[in-house]
């Protein structure tokens, strides 16, 4: 897989965040000359659409790009690196409690409903890393007991992704359900394209070793916040994307192919800009464009 890193897992697939070289969309961080770490498109692309989405702040981009877990020093490997070319996010079985014609909505929480209170939150990318609008999420879950709603649509719900391609869900963590470790069903359709079913897990659960079905590349980024959790996961659909021709510089010493490090300094259409992370320049990677890599001066 090009651009893959490590999972950032123990040998029984736990999600500690203890592993190295593996970026928050789960593409490895390669060593550039001299030590600097390039920045992947994924990442970059996520970080300038967060500074306009409505999502929690602590998990948002900003100059550190990466959506860290609280109090780990890593972070684990989600889905798999959206690098041109690259996987989608893995598939998984549907399971038996699947039920169509969920209610549009997005939010699962209901008056009285016990429960530690969660959000996850996050973005739908085609192969080519921009955001895809439009697209069906369709979610489903165990309740705070670990049964499933099968005569009515407790703890089910679908919504669509906005103009930036970003969802947002609120819900409650999950039960455990027996014999498997704690996880979120969902569907994930762009327009007129084949569904993507899958599930999401949690990093540091003690059944993640046990459960025949848990995938490492599944893990979402979860963090205590608010007196509840949250989380954050990015999915990379199976659609080919133009990328596109990136703008013609308006002048200035900026160029495409440069490779930058903190602190370089570049003009712009006739503003200046310091380098806040160490990455090679792009077509749609313009300091205006980014502000996760450059800082206006």
């Amino acid at each position: 897989m090009d651009g893959a890193g490590t999972h950032d897992t123990d040998r029984n697939g736990n999600g500690n965040g203890n592993g190295t070289g593996a970026g928050d969309d789960g593409a490895h961080v390669p060593d550039a000359p001299g030590g600097a770490r390039l920045v992947g498109r994924k990442t970059v692309l996520r970080a300038a659409l967060a500074a306009t989405a409505a999502i929690p702040l602590a998990l948002a981009g900003g100059p550190a790009l990466a959506r860290t877990l609280a109090g780990s020093g890593g972070e684990p490997q989600l889905t798999p690196p959206c690098d041109d070319g690259d996987d989608p996010t893995p598939e998984q079985i549907e399971g038996p409690y699947f039920k169509p014609n969920s209610p549009q909505r997005t939010s699962l929480l209901e008056p009285g409903t016990p429960g530690t209170r969660l959000t996850v939150s996050g973005y739908v990318f085609g192969r080519a890393c921009r955001p895809l609008s439009g697209v069906l999420l369709d979610f489903w879950q165990a309740d705070n007991n670990g049964a499933y709603d099968n005569t009515g649509f407790r703890f089910r719900g679908h919504q669509y992704t906005d103009s930036r391609g970003a969802f947002a869900l609120t819900t409650i963590v999950p039960g455990l359900y027996p014999g498997r470790t704690r996880h979120i069903h969902v569907k994930v359709q762009a327009p007129n394209r084949p569904v993507l079913t899958t599930q999401l897990y949690f990093p540091n659960e003690p059944r993640n070793n046990t459960d025949t079905i848990f995938d490492p590349r599944l893990l979402m980024t979860v963090r205590d916040a608010n007196g509840g959790r949250e989380a954050a996961f990015d999915f990379v659909l199976d659609v080919a994307q133009d990328p596109g021709p990136g703008p013609t510089p308006p002048g200035g010493t900026w160029a495409v192919g440069t490779a930058y490090r903190t602190g370089d300094q570049v003009t712009y259409g006739g503003r200046g800009y310091v380098c806040l992370q160490p990455h090679t320049a792009q077509p749609g990677w313009e300091p205006p464009a980014v502000p996760a890599l450059w800082r206006a001066v």
